[in-house]
């Protein structure tokens, strides 16, 4: 919840300075080739095929054998990242060239000059947050570490330094290169996402020798648990990351569409990603270890409840997220963005990425338990296949959206909660077949009761949408956000009042949580 927020409080810093100016596009364009390569080799597939590696070899050769390991993949990955990072600062201009394929002029309302100043800066970008991919994966491999000796604090904070580092480092070199914040500021905030990445880090190396462990280069990469990893990163590296994927795929196509679609789905995407940081991947994050031990001996009984309460617990947090988030986006969006450059037309603009998103919230969150749970069990092809699917059909939607009827960016965020509908009932279909059916029958009858909390707590939002927020920027800001503090409380005791009132275990457990955390 810390991480989400500060992220969500980095990107405010954001929109207030440069608005959705193409400038600010130029920024998040240059910032999505290594924030996907973080997924795809970071905290998604490494992260993932590391614990579950990790934890069956602690429990299967003790930890002398699983240190070695540890010290095996550290070496791998600080010597294989800095050879990408290289890659990256060289490749960079035929890197933007290719993210900015799908532009137009005429589209992006500016003039070859322009452009070219344009590139020329996202150029400059890439290469200065590329070296972000090596800090980010040794910082994954210690959060995999940690995780597995069953230390989840610290690891969880860790994105919370990476957001600070950014945030002050980034804010301090930008006014000092350009305290007018133009274009040249951003450059220096390009130099706080390295600033933030060795935060995030350096922050776990405290907990990392009180868990025992001490580095020594170890350059001995014929292993079998090297080769474990490297077997389960592969179809990962499509499979985990397949949504950050998309949203490079549809950050091309915005870039495309117009001046500020680039930026509107970011900001979109950054409140999307509150709920499913604060709910689906702090669930996911204490399940894989968890699911890591239940399958040594295959799909067991306690497989099965594991993986069924996770996404129980899933549904129960996210689905009334979902509702807030598409019930509530103008308003959410005016007190969370709108202040300075950021105006009443990329708020409306905004708002309407955040609704599409919001249709595949939930699915997008199961995805973080789901997919994790094939590596368990090793059937690791199952989600890459899903995703080679999910892929084309994502490039599909959104050249049939986009060039075909001529919609905007609104439908580049509906394609992405199309893709997480259509992979998690593929998973969820597939993991029945192979024996790890979650309960479907005790998900199915919880989903139908969380329905009918989340219509009560509907009921709420659309009554505060007529009756007080009819033009959310009519109203002060201070006014704005107690209105929609109080409606997101009201509607928050409404939903978990009718979860008790049909039975949910689910509400009963969290209210005990928080009863126990209390007494305590």
């Amino acid at each position: 919840m810390a991480s989400r927020v500060l992220g969500l409080l980095r990107e405010m810093m954001f929109a207030a300075l440069f608005g959705g100016s193409k400038w600010m596009d130029c920024y998040n364009l240059a910032f999505r080739v290594p924030n996907l390569l973080r997924d795809l080799f970071a905290e998604g597939a490494l992260s993932q095929a590391f614990i579950t590696t990790f934890s069956k070899k602690q429990k299967t050769e003790g930890d002398v054998s699983a240190w070695q390991l540890a010290n095996k993949m550290m070496t791998l990955a600080a010597v294989f990242m800095s050879f990408v990072s290289l890659a990256g600062i060289f490749a960079a201009p035929w890197i933007v060239d290719l993210l900015t394929a799908l532009s137009d002029s005429g589209a992006r309302q500016s003039s070859p000059a322009d452009l070219a100043a344009q590139a020329e800066l996202t150029v400059t970008m890439v290469r200065i947050m590329y070296p972000f991919i090596l800090l980010v994966s040794l910082a994954a491999l210690v959060m995999g570490i940690l995780n597995a000796r069953n230390v989840f604090g610290i690891p969880a904070l860790s994105s919370c330094f990476f957001n600070l580092g950014s945030m002050i480092g980034g804010a301090a070199l930008g006014w000092w290169i350009d305290p007018s914040w133009g274009k040249n500021s951003l450059i220096g905030f390009s130099i706080g996402v390295l600033i933030g990445g060795l935060a995030q880090l350096v922050c776990q190396f405290p907990a990392l020798r009180r868990a025992g462990y001490q580095f020594a280069a170890d350059f001995q990469w014929r292993d079998s648990g090297v080769r474990k990893v490297l077997q389960l990163m592969l179809p990962a590296v499509i499979s985990a990351s397949v949504t950050q994927v998309n949203v490079v795929v549809n950050s091309m196509f915005a870039y495309g569409v117009g001046e500020g679609a680039v930026s509107w789905l970011g900001y979109a995407f950054r409140l999307m990603q509150l709920p499913i940081g604060v709910f689906g991947v702090a669930i996911a994050t204490v399940t894989l270890p968890a699911l890591s031990r239940a399958a040594l001996e295959g799909v067991t009984p306690e497989f099965r409840e594991t993986l069924g309460k996770g996404l129980r617990l899933v549904v129960f947090f996210v689905l009334p997220s979902a509702l807030g988030l598409v019930l509530l986006a103008e308003p959410i969006i005016s007190v969370v963005f709108e202040r300075r450059e950021f105006d009443s037309v990329d708020r409306i603009a905004t708002a309407g990425a955040l609704r599409a998103y919001g249709y595949g919230l939930l699915f997008y969150a199961g995805l973080k338990v789901l997919q994790p749970a094939f590596y368990a069990i090793d059937k690791r092809w199952l989600p890459m296949l899903c995703s080679f699917l999910a892929l084309f059909l994502n490039l599909g939607f959104n050249w049939f959206f986009v060039y075909r009827l001529g919609w905007g960016h609104e439908s580049l965020a509906m394609t992405t909660s199309i893709i997480a509908i259509v992979n998690f009932l593929l998973l969820y279909l597939a993991m029945r077949v192979a024996g790890g059916d979650p309960g479907s029958r005790k998900l199915s009858i919880m989903a139908g009761k969380t329905i009918l909390a989340g219509m009560a707590m509907a009921a709420v939002c659309l009554a505060a949408n007529h009756w007080i927020f009819g033009d959310p920027a009519h109203l002060p800001i201070l006014a704005r956000a107690a209105a929609l503090v109080a409606t997101v409380s009201v509607a928050a005791a409404v939903y978990f009042g009718t979860a008790k009132l049909v039975r949910i275990e689910e509400a009963h457990d969290a209210l005990n949580l928080v009863l126990r955390k209390f007494k305590r």
